[in-house]
């Protein structure tokens, strides 16, 4: 079996700056990682591997993860945009039929093609900046039929691009059009037939609900939760964006891989949380284009030791971004967290959020071989540069993946 040494880097394999290994190696088998540590203590079964790559002094780490986004959409939602900055809200846009509401409408009218080669663009960009694992929420679609269909493309999208991709179902996004006055009656639909069809075609890693007052309420959650569970699908929700409704103390009940947004929780919910292993998945670049004011508790969920993943939140109303190195700048600057904390945010808290077995946001041996070369001096810049390409090299499963290098 072919063996290939990356050699000449200072590692990094928790994505902490007080564990980094100088004139370092990695030994790869496959898509595993074999042996890693420093060059001069590389073991005498690996002195002459089948390949060599020089990384040249780069600074290695684990390939970054992307743990909350709606990639899938049709057109972008730029008028909405124009109206918030003329004064209109969040709530006041989505009560007059637009937020998720027009993307939904523009979703269904699209082919599963033209859906396809939107999200090619979008994932690409992520890629390029060293994402090797994402989850994409479906919702936009909310019906049986436009919901698999977005279903569809994530599915292809990780057939034919290197990447990990999970995919959340996210039926109950928003209450569609045909269901007005009816939010009941949709759940209702959305338990009794998208969850159970959708989970026999192999279409759901994991299962989502907006609990919000524009949104669901607790009861109706509860209801998705329970379908989740006897379908053997693991939860997640969006909760406490925009008031709190104790959303994540229902997650955490259900052992929810994440809560995300968080800008409202309440230390009830934080305890909760930490009882139950749920992430904080909290996304920086919504509060940043919603021009929100309620920070998350960070503080408190740093007492109460509650691991926060950082995501892109990418979708066309709230968090138009395709840059999770942007996304990290903004959790630092807007939160306040500290370097390692987005660094651990990215890379293991946000695997955790993931839920995919072989995404761990490390590097150890025995792992799959998902890394980054970057071109940098200091682990500081990954969340210090705005908009300056610092990824050299990416690769997963051993493989080359994207290759920005340039010529020396």
């Amino acid at each position: 079996m072919s063996v290939t040494l990356w050699k000449n880097c200072t590692l990094a394999p928790t994505a902490q700056p007080d564990e980094l290994i100088t004139q370092a190696c990695l030994v790869v088998e496959k898509d595993q990682i074999q042996w890693l540590g420093p060059l001069d203590q590389l073991p005498a079964q690996y002195q002459d591997p089948d390949h060599t790559h020089d990384l040249h002094g780069r600074f290695v780490t684990p390939g970054l993860v992307d743990c909350h986004t709606h990639l899938v959409y049709g057109s972008h939602r730029a008028r909405e945009f124009a109206l918030r900055l003329a004064g209109a809200t969040y709530t006041e846009i989505a009560q007059q039929g637009g937020g998720i509401i027009s993307t939904v409408n523009a979703t269904r009218t699209l082919s599963e093609d033209t859906l396809y080669d939107q999200a090619s663009r979008r994932l690409s960009a992520l890629m390029r900046e060293g994402v090797t694992a994402i989850e994409i929420k479906s919702g936009y679609g909310l019906d049986l039929n436009n919901e698999a269909k977005t279903l569809r493309v994530a599915r292809r999208l990780a057939k034919h691009y290197p990447i990990t991709i999970r995919t959340t179902f996210l039926g109950a996004h928003a209450l569609p059009p045909e269901y007005a006055g009816r939010a009941d009656a949709y759940i209702d639909y959305v338990y009794t037939t998208m969850m159970p069809q959708l989970a026999a075609e192999g279409l759901i890693d994991a299962v989502d609900v907006f609990c919000e007052h524009i949104a669901f309420n607790l009861a109706q959650s509860e209801q998705i939760f329970k379908t989740a569970q006897s379908l053997g699908l693991p939860v997640k929700m969006h909760a406490e964006q925009l008031s709190n409704m104790g959303g994540s103390v229902l997650a955490s009940q259900y052992h929810a891989l994440s809560t995300d947004h968080l800008e409202y929780l309440d230390e009830a919910g934080i305890i909760a949380m930490k009882a139950a292993g749920t992430v904080a998945v909290l996304l920086p670049g919504a509060f940043y284009f919603l021009r929100e004011t309620q920070l998350p508790p960070i503080d408190l969920l740093r007492h109460h030791q509650v691991p926060m993943a950082i995501s892109t939140d990418s979708n066309p109303g709230t968090s138009p971004c395709t840059s999770l190195l942007l996304t990290m700048n903004m959790a630092s600057t807007l939160f306040r967290l500290s370097v390692p904390e987005v660094l651990a945010g990215v890379t293991q808290h946000a695997a955790r959020a993931l839920g995919h077995p072989d995404v761990t946001g490390q590097l150890a041996v025995g792992h799959k071989a998902d890394f980054v070369a970057w071109d940098i001096d200091d682990l500081a810049e990954l969340v210090y540069w705005l908009g300056l390409e610092r990824c050299a090299l990416v690769v997963r499963h051993g493989v080359i993946s994207i290759d920005n290098r340039r010529p020396a």
